[in-house]
């Protein structure tokens, strides 16, 4: 199979390429940066520049799935601009591949396109599937709706469409875990507001596997790509604490406190979204980590 990534060099993107290359695909990445192209037999890098809608029509020679990981981090304050370009990096990527799919003779059945969790509202008692029919009224969720409306748009070009809705992705050395550590290893851990919102997580490989499994059975729709057992985030912070065999002796960090450091991005830390990952498990995706605990051992 080949296929060809956007936001190749990201934290999902390493991991989606380095199982993709260990099964023998092929593929082609996206890159705004000419200095990170490379050329091999199985690893084979293109220019573009979705701002200024230009993209090296080369990459999808050959190509049977596209995996679309594009678009501006959400870890950076969100001042007014940069949200519009939060939103922007997002749309122009996508309106980019499909202007050019329209016009060019291609082979792309499938079209894979990141998504997020940050689509369901804010909610301590509901369990999220897949079809819950409504978008959360925040920030993250207007941009998730019109995110997958543009993905939708591909179905017009008798391209198969899947969204995997991302959770909070743990690695090693990027993300949000790093983040976590930092002050748990110095005994300085404290878990956000009541402790009790949503922490639907994910292990960074078992996201990568998602996202080769809905491509190699050309799974179709929307996919929450969590793990099985959402936890509080009262619980990752002990969990985290315990692996790390550090004490957690500071109290709660208050609501209010973020929102002045944070500023609206403060939400990104006390949103409660508890998600199912029933759907894909149904269609026989099996987890390497299914608990917490044994992730963050993996990780740490």
């Amino acid at each position: 199979m080949k296929v060809l990534i956007t936001g190749a060099t990201g934290l999902i993107g390493q991991a989606i390429v380095k199982q993709c290359l260990a099964k023998g695909w092929v593929v082609h990445y996206l890159t705004t940066s000419k200095s990170k192209i490379e050329n091999s037999n199985t690893y084979k890098g293109f220019y573009w520049n979705p701002k200024d809608q230009v993209i090296d029509e080369a990459c999808f020679d050959g190509v049977d799935t596209i995996i679309n990981l594009a678009g501006a981090s959400i870890a950076k304050r969100w001042t007014e601009s940069y949200k519009q370009t939060i939103l922007d990096s997002r749309i122009d990527t996508l309106r980019l591949l499909y202007s050019k799919l329209s016009t060019t003779k291609h082979t792309v059945k499938q079209l894979i396109s990141a998504s997020a969790i940050g689509a369901y509202p804010d909610s301590l008692t509901n369990y999220y599937e897949e079809d819950f029919p409504k978008y959360s009224n925040s920030f993250l969720g207007a941009v998730v709706e019109k995110w997958e409306a543009e993905t939708d748009a591909f179905k017009a070009l008798d391209i198969t469409v899947s969204k995997v809705r991302i959770g909070l992705v743990l690695d090693a050395q990027e993300g949000a875990l790093p983040q976590i550590v930092k002050p748990t290893k110095f005994g300085m851990g404290a878990a956000f507001g009541s402790g009790k919102q949503w922490q639907s997580w994910i292990h960074v490989e078992d996201l990568a596997g998602i996202f080769m499994y809905v491509a190699q059975h050309q799974l179709v729709g929307v996919f929450n790509g969590v793990a099985p057992n959402p936890v509080s985030n009262t619980e990752l912070t002990k969990a985290v604490a315990s692996t790390l065999k550090r004490p957690l002796i500071l109290p709660n960090i208050p609501k209010v406190m973020m929102k002045l450091v944070l500023g609206e991005m403060h939400i990104l830390l006390f949103e409660s979204q508890r998600v199912s990952s029933k759907k894909i498990e149904n269609t026989g995706f099996e987890f390497q980590f299914v608990n917490l605990k044994p992730a963050l051992e993996d990780l740490l």
